[in-house]
């Protein structure tokens, strides 16, 4: 028997096998060739390498942005007083419009361009003009809010005063947009957005409004939202710098490198941390001001009694809640045991609940009433007041009558105690508000405390009792015989 040439057979055959009818390809294999090739087509739609322009074209593209001269800063002066009196109407499409033509965005990508390629002349230049940006920016918001009549703070300027982690994602993303739009052929509107979604404009203009009326918190939250925003689209343009991979100055002092990026990382943690420290007091305010109105709604509701108007709020890291009544006057000092209870139960304890019943004359609403109609209303609210007023002096007419009836009977009774039960010396008589620490249900009862030289049987104890319910016609009279340590007069 021959054997087989071991020259003629391959010992190893490193091509997968071919599918025929005799050897076809498994169906493993055949879903793992399936997945690859969905996914290099599903990656082909990211793959920006064949739209991106030149370093170079880029370069220049953000270099030409950055100065301040001739037209852009007339177009900044323009879109500061744009948008001052956008937030000074509250409207809204001019504060868009003062976005739009606000040309803060080309020196903050500048300096994001500079860190990324080690260019701090870029850098120096970028941070020049953003900086005398925001200090004309300020000053002439400040000189536009001191010459205008309306300081109410709007719903606009209200806006900026609170910035918060959502900020800045809408900044990095907003900058990795306006980068990647600049870095690209194929442009679109991309930057109209990004201004728009970014808002860098309306909080300087906010910050010079606190200026102007010397309010540091409209100053200090607008002035902070600028700088979250800022931050953020120049850390977005550094990231996107360092992916595209474009090439630094030829003479770079790595040193210097490592120090100026350190320092950009320490403040972008940094002003993460402060955002996702207001946005949990943003949370916690806004669950506050959820369970408190569902509170004032759903357990302030009364039969003869409705809730005028509520108010909830937080000042000075207190809780607090307003609630006006109108209609049947209740019991004031009842009604907010019961509500403070009710407080605890749904998780508002430490909550501070002013409850206002009736009105004043500054109630009264100063719009475009007629004098007639004010005085009509005026009136009734005075007589829901005097209403309001004989209702406790009745009430208190009504307990000092119960008071002196008491006393008067308990002087008549006590000779008739001495003569009809011998064996007692002294008697304390006395009305009593009893509670339960499980409910605010109070009720009074009347007490006889007596003091007997001998101990009182059964029976005589039972006849005393019968005689004091007759004579106070009270059922629910007690009595107790001898207390301990009683502070009995001498």
């Amino acid at each position: 028997m021959a054997l087989p040439d071991i020259n003629s057979t391959p010992l190893n055959n490193s091509n997968p096998p071919t599918p025929s009818p005799g050897n076809p390809i498994g169906w493993k294999e055949d879903l793992a060739q399936r997945l690859k090739s969905f996914w290099k087509d599903l990656l082909s739609y990211f793959n920006v390498a064949d739209d991106l322009e030149p370093q170079q074209d880029v370069e220049q593209s953000i270099r030409s942005g950055v100065d301040f001269k001739g037209s852009q800063l007339l177009v900044l002066i323009f879109a500061i007083f744009i948008a001052s009196l956008g937030l000074n109407t509250d409207s809204i499409p001019v504060v868009i419009g003062a976005m739009l033509i606000s040309p803060l965005m080309g020196p903050i990508i500048g300096m994001g361009l500079g860190i990324g390629i080690a260019d701090y002349a870029l850098l120096k230049r970028s941070f020049k003009n953003i900086s005398m940006a925001v200090l004309g920016s300020l000053a002439a918001s400040a000189i536009y809010f001191l010459i205008s009549p309306q300081y109410e703070g709007s719903s606009q300027l209200l806006a900026r005063t609170s910035p918060s982690i959502y900020d800045v994602f809408v900044a990095l993303f907003g900058g990795a947009a306006g980068f990647v739009s600049i870095a690209c052929r194929n442009k679109g509107q991309v930057m109209p957005g990004v201004a728009i979604a970014t808002s860098l404009m309306p909080p300087l203009c906010t910050a010079g409004y606190g200026i102007a009326t010397w309010q540091g918190h409209f100053f200090w939250g607008a002035l902070y939202l600028f700088f979250t925003n800022m931050i953020f689209i120049l850390f977005a343009t550094w990231i996107g710098v360092k992916i595209l991979k474009y090439k630094g100055v030829v003479y770079q002092n790595n040193g210097r490198n490592k120090r100026v990026q350190t320092f950009v990382t320490v403040v972008v943690f940094c002003t993460v941390g402060v955002s996702c420290f207001l946005t949990v007091q943003m949370i916690r305010k806004n669950i506050f001001l959820a369970k408190a109105q569902n509170f004032v709604e759903q357990q302030m509701v009364f039969s003869n009694t409705q809730v005028l108007s509520h108010k909830e709020y937080i000042e000075s890291g207190k809780h607090y809640i307003d609630v006006t009544l109108i209609g049947s006057a209740l019991p004031k000092d009842s009604l907010q045991l019961a509500m403070m209870n009710k407080l605890d139960s749904v998780g508002l304890g430490g909550t501070i609940l002013q409850i206002k019943q009736g009105f004043s004359v500054n109630s009264l609403s100063s719009g475009t009433s007629s004098p007639e109609k004010n005085f009509a209303e005026f009136y009734s609210m005075a007589q829901q007041e005097l209403l309001q007023r004989q209702s406790v002096i009745d009430s208190l007419k009504e307990v000092i009558s119960g008071n002196n009836r008491f006393s008067q009977q308990s002087a008549e009774i006590v000779p008739e105690v001495k003569v009809l039960f011998p064996s007692v010396k002294d008697m304390a008589l006395s009305q009593m508000v009893v509670t339960s620490v499980d409910s605010v249900r109070l009720d009074t009862v009347s007490m006889v405390f007596v003091k007997a030289n001998n101990y009182l049987p059964e029976t005589e104890r039972r006849k005393l009792l019968d005689f004091l319910r007759l004579r106070f016609d009270d059922e629910k009279l007690g009595l107790t015989v001898n207390p301990i340590n009683f502070p009995w007069p001498r």
